[in-house]
């Protein structure tokens, strides 16, 4: 069973940092994408960041210059590391993958969210 763990979050004051983790489990044998998502209270869900093909994008103008999302692929757990925290930051992040299992069968998931809160 392919699992997705989240850890990082937490209550931080405004210009401080914070860095989430992602942990995948199971059987995988690459990933096509994996994206960090946020949820803020009353608001559709939000695109921050993913890693395309490699390729580290950031998708969220907001976080611009304050977010870098990294991949460390040996531990198969995605990155973002959020600097200069803003309060708009408040949100539940969760990590969503694109990846191909074991059995070669091309398959989404989600972990479970971390709340962020930025406030003083």
């Amino acid at each position: 069973q392919v699992q997705f763990m989240e850890s990082g979050g937490g209550l931080v004051q405004p210009g401080g940092s914070l860095r989430l983790s992602c942990a995948a489990s199971g059987s995988i044998s690459g990933f096509y994408s994996m994206a960090w998502y946020r949820q803020a209270p009353g608001k559709q869900r939000e695109l921050v960041a993913e890693i395309l093909h490699g390729v580290a994008i950031i998708h969220a103008d907001s976080v611009k210059g304050r977010f870098t999302i990294s991949r460390d692929n040996a531990k198969n757990t995605l990155y973002l590391q959020m600097n200069n925290l803003e309060p708009e930051d408040t949100a539940v992040y969760s990590c969503n993958a694109l990846y191909r299992a074991g059995s070669g069968t091309a398959l989404a998931g989600w972990g479970q969210g971390t709340q962020v809160t930025v406030s003083s």
